[in-house]
């Protein structure tokens, strides 16, 4: 039985921007009192949680992966004959930019190297040892992991609109279990707790993005580099994706992540060929298998014996960065993925960015790493010092150094503008219950929103408090992404019920083939 629309109600949209504004109001009346309240909240949240992260996250994986390899990874999205809306190559490019791309860029040599400077387990810095270390934590924080806490979200969200007629948003996800309750205080209270971690994981990135474009203005131009310029370039960026949301999802989003995976596909390719061309080759492969070779047990390390806080640092906030992401990035996701097969979505979604990602921080990443063991290095010592200089370090090895950092410059602010518009657009669909043709001043009203809470971020404490930010919003949302899993099951097994008693439960390729064989008497059993 379907269930009945959702009855749409303000108070979703009254209570995010309320709480959203009061931490605004907040952050630049008491900025000191908030940056301090930010980085003991993070500390304890690593330390006594750290533990929760890591099962949820290891339960996403195999949660998704069992399902990619089960009879519902035959049921479509939208349908058994449903289409596509969009080519595969488009499909790929928007998911895989709105997912990682401020991300990729300004880690792809920062974390490499602060790794092999100062790796974690007992490893002595500066190494051989060291250096293929540090490749390995850094796919892991990048890979898997993080692409199945997006799968579980973009499915489930994907599943109950397309295949059980509920709106696009995020309580449509738990109708199994609460049945018309969504539509009451349990139903917004999802959807409150799902637009504000949205909007705290996407003010980590479009920090790190503005202190990136920073550091690149500062190579290029000399712009100094603070809080001040850095609030300046999220309210000019904030201008831009005002633009690209105005012209919606085929028109602005999705010709500009076309256009800014062109322009990073490009600069890679400028430094695969002018770097370490047979290093990165040969590095790629070694890599990615050592990435395998130790998923499960940097899965399950949780510092135990250690008793440092890099783990806190760095694993526990990829994971709860991902997290705060996840409803943001799956609602996108499940926008653009009408028309494919639960397995498609999964592979697609899960391995495809995966291996993208394992090839572009290798290059960027292994160059970096090839010049500190095998070259002059110096770049650690940037890294050390500022984060959001390491790529332009690098960039400052090869020839037309200005040019590529231009390029550079402009890859960032074209993926500070994706996040930042399709960001908008997601969280406008929690917000009016699903529709996707709200009335636009309510769109501007959420591009504008995400960057004021950017700038209250770093005004009160730069790097710390956005990453303290991702922490204490996604710790809650882990809990709801594990009673969706549990509901996702369920709705997917009552569709295949529905399936069988109609006739028309999905067959494998193979089982297809084989039966038109018979039907056309050329089979065995034919004959």
């Amino acid at each position: 039985m379907k269930p009945s629309n959702l009855t749409i109600q303000p108070f979703v949209f009254g209570a995010s921007s309320a709480l959203i504004l009061l931490f605004v109001v907040l952050s630049f009346l008491y900025t000191a009192e908030m940056g301090e309240t930010f980085n003991a909240a993070q500390a304890a949240f690593a330390t006594y949680a750290g533990w929760f992260y890591v099962i949820c996250v290891n339960i996403f994986l195999i949660f998704v992966v069992s399902l990619m390899f089960s009879r519902y990874g035959r049921i479509r999205l939208g349908g058994q004959e449903s289409e596509p809306e969009f080519t595969t190559r488009g499909w790929l490019a928007m998911l895989f930019s709105a997912g990682m791309g401020i991300g990729l860029v300004f880690w792809a040599v920062a974390e490499p190297i602060y790794h092999y400077t100062s790796p974690p387990q007992g490893l002595e810095g500066a190494t051989v040892d060291a250096a293929k270390r540090a490749m390995t934590i850094t796919l892991f924080h990048w890979g898997f992991h993080a692409w199945a806490i997006y799968a579980v979200v973009g499915l489930s969200l994907a599943f109950f609109a397309y295949n059980r007629g509920l709106p696009l948003t995020v309580r449509s996800a738990f109708y199994p279990l609460l049945g018309e309750r969504i539509h009451g205080p349990i139903g917004h209270a999802i959807d409150v707790l799902a637009v504000v971690a949205t909007m705290f994981g996407l003010a980590t990135s479009l920090g790190l993005g503005a202190q990136q474009v920073n550091a690149g203005l500062g190579v290029l131009m000399g712009v100094e580099q603070g809080t001040g310029p850095q609030m300046i370039i999220i309210g000019v960026i904030t201008l831009i994706a005002l633009v690209s949301v105005i012209n919606g999802l085929d028109g602005g989003v999705r010709r500009l992540s076309e256009v800014n995976m062109g322009l990073a596909a490009l600069l890679m390719l400028f430094i695969f060929v002018l770097g370490p061309t047979l290093f990165i080759l040969n590095s790629v492969i070694q890599n990615f298998g050592g990435y395998l070779r130790e998923l499960i047990e940097l899965s399950t390390w949780t510092e135990s014996y250690g008793n440092t806080q890099w783990q806190h640092t760095w694993t526990i906030f990829y994971w709860a960065w991902w997290i705060a992401w996840s409803p943001f990035v799956g609602m996108f996701i499940a926008r653009i993925s009408r028309g494919r097969t639960v397995r498609e979505f999964i592979t697609a979604v899960l391995l495809v960015p995966a291996l993208i990602t394992a090839v572009w921080m290798t290059v960027f990443g292994g160059s970096a790493l090839h010049e500190e063991v095998f070259g002059a290095g110096g770049i650690s010592e940037v890294v050390r010092e500022d984060y959001a200089l390491a790529l332009f370090a690098l960039l400052e090895r090869y020839p037309a150094m200005l040019l590529t950092s231009g390029v550079a410059v402009v890859v960032i602010v074209s993926f500070f503008v994706t996040s930042s518009d399709s960001g908008s657009l997601v969280v406008d669909t929690i917000t009016s219950g699903g529709a996707e043709d709200s009335p636009m001043v309510q769109r501007v009203f959420w591009v504008i929103a995400e960057g004021v809470v950017a700038g209250a971020l770093l005004l009160a404490g730069g790097l710390k408090a956005l990453q303290a930010g991702s922490v204490l919003t996604g710790l809650p949302f882990a809990l709801v992404l594990l009673v969706m899993c549990y509901s996702l099951r369920r709705g997917l097994h009552e569709e295949w019920r529905e399936l069988r008693a109609a006739g028309d439960e999905p067959e494998f390729l193979w089982q297809k083939g084989r039966l038109s064989r018979f039907r056309d008497g050329n089979g065995s059993g034919g004959q």
